[in-house]
């Protein structure tokens, strides 16, 4: 048997590696919008790579490209904002080795001046495995007119 080598994962291995990383991709997907709801910019840094050339695009802004660009529009975000809630439906979750991607939509309440606001928006997140887990890379949300259809895989925070 020179020069040969048995492949020692089995097809069930592969499959816990990439539940594992499916799981893992949801807790980051999670970590971000709990540190959305708390309005801290240090567990907003927190879910970000800080290696990787991130890119955000919130609704209605142009898109933000580096790591100064996104962070100052968070803190932009939480310093105008009071409170914010999110219940999120219709996540699905990829993974494709390193990078993995989220889409779902983003059922968002908030106060601002006083006032109750709510708002759909159509959500990609793209995350990366690094050395640390997986952090996000591109945070891009749409507005959409309609809200979306609540289906049983929602989330709620």
């Amino acid at each position: 048997m020179l020069g040969r080598t048995r492949c020692t994962h089995t097809h069930h291995d592969l499959v816990v590696a990439m539940q594992d990383d499916q799981q893992a991709v949801a807790e980051a997907n999670e970590r971000f919008y709990l540190a959305f709801e708390s309005l801290d910019i240090g567990r907003m840094e927190s879910v970000w790579a800080k290696d990787a050339e991130i890119q955000c695009g919130h609704p209605g802004w142009r898109i933000l490209r580096g790591w100064g660009p996104v962070m100052e529009s968070w803190r932009r975000i939480f310093q105008n904002t009071p409170s914010m809630k999110f219940t999120l439906t219709d996540v699905k979750i990829e993974v494709r080795g390193a990078l993995a991607w989220v889409t779902l939509y983003e059922n968002l309440t908030s106060s601002m001046q006083g006032q109750e606001y709510s708002a759909a928006i159509l959500t990609t997140n793209i995350f990366q495995k690094s050395s640390e887990g997986w952090r996000m890379i591109l945070h891009h949300g749409s507005s959409v007119s309609q809200p979306p259809d609540q289906d049983d895989s929602s989330t709620v925070h």
